[in-house]
């Protein structure tokens, strides 16, 4: 059996399909979807890190039995081309978890703590910045977790720790989920938005989430409160969050994702001030990237193996049919 990993991953998940003997593993750096066609005819299993996995790809590979996602996002895979032909799509759910939060968590500091005015005044030894303070404390702050999945509660123990009061809101997670990680419960977002300190973007993006914070969203928040979104490009509407803190309706904004990226050096959020940025980055440290390759490596020989644990599948209802 072929399986063809497409994009650089940790040593780790090389080594765990390598140590099947009835597997043969091909590594390409390939993305355009007119040179994978010509390399999945003979694979079982596709490993893909970022490339666009197409139904183009998916057709020209008559012998494919599993699709694994090194990652939680699937916008890149054609997950309904997969489905029809009863083949799953799986994700590395928990390999990115604790890196993320972290990164939440760091991002949320860098604002509340103004560290890049802060680190300036200090290598150009202007110590008497410090005499008017910018810099404000998070405990007793109100964080709004938008998404309470791994990520999201990850979030939470980790605010908690710093003393801020988490509110979450997720129509799709049971009330008592929520409560057991010392978290509140919101059922209305737009409610809830203007008693926000921070409020914090865990969920994924699809139809219902596109946009969810535009302008209105933003316009409701408090003039210092903080925006993170370390999910996905797109739920935050870039434009609406530009013009807000350009006018000051918020305070600041933490983004590691964004609508297209790479991004253009144009991009007029980057030349804000009260912005913080990463490159997509919140996921990957040497410890998640050793993590997502382990789990993605072993979701692809349970894909061959057809013992996937439900958990990791994305289109679900193949397993029951």
């Amino acid at each position: 059996m072929k399986i063809l990993v497409i994009g650089h991953i940790h040593q780790d998940g090389i080594n765990l399909l390598r140590a099947r003997s009835d597997v043969t593993i091909e590594t390409t750096e390939a993305h355009k979807e007119s040179d994978l066609v010509k390399l999945v005819p003979d694979t079982d299993a596709i490993l893909v890190r970022s490339a666009l996995i197409t139904s183009a790809i998916i057709e020209a590979a008559p012998l494919l039995k599993v699709v694994s996602r090194h990652g939680v996002g699937f916008n890149s895979v054609d997950v309904q081309a997969l489905t029809a032909r009863r083949i799953p799509l799986t994700i590395a759910v928990g390999g990115n978890a604790v890196s993320v939060a972290e990164h939440t968590l760091y991002l949320i500091l860098a604002l509340a703590k103004q560290g890049q005015c802060y680190d300036t005044a200090a290598r150009q030894g202007d110590f008497s910045f410090r005499n008017a303070p910018i810099a404000r404390e998070i405990e007793t702050s109100k964080l709004l977790v938008i998404g309470f999945g791994r990520i999201g509660s990850q979030v939470a123990r980790r605010a908690l720790a710093f003393g801020m009061t988490v509110h979450a809101y997720d129509p799709y997670v049971p009330d008592s989920v929520v409560q057991d990680q010392g978290a509140q419960i919101v059922r209305n977002l737009h409610e809830a938005l203007p008693q926000m300190d921070v409020v914090s973007v865990h969920c994924p993006l699809n139809e219902e989430t596109n946009n969810l914070i535009s302008d209105h969203e933003l316009r409701l928040m408090k003039p210092n409160a903080l925006l993170i979104n370390t999910a996905r490009g797109g739920i935050v509407d870039e434009t609406a969050l530009h013009s807000a803190l350009l006018q000051g309706e918020i305070a600041g904004a933490g983004i590691d994702v964004f609508v297209t990226e790479p991004t253009s050096p144009s991009l007029n959020l980057l030349e804000l001030a009260n912005v913080v940025v990463s490159p997509h980055c919140a996921g990957v440290t040497v410890e998640s990237s050793a993590r997502t390759a382990r789990i993605a490596a072993q979701n692809a020989l349970d894909g061959l193996d057809s013992t996937l644990d439900e958990v990791f599948v994305v289109n679900r209802e193949i397993l029951f049919h």
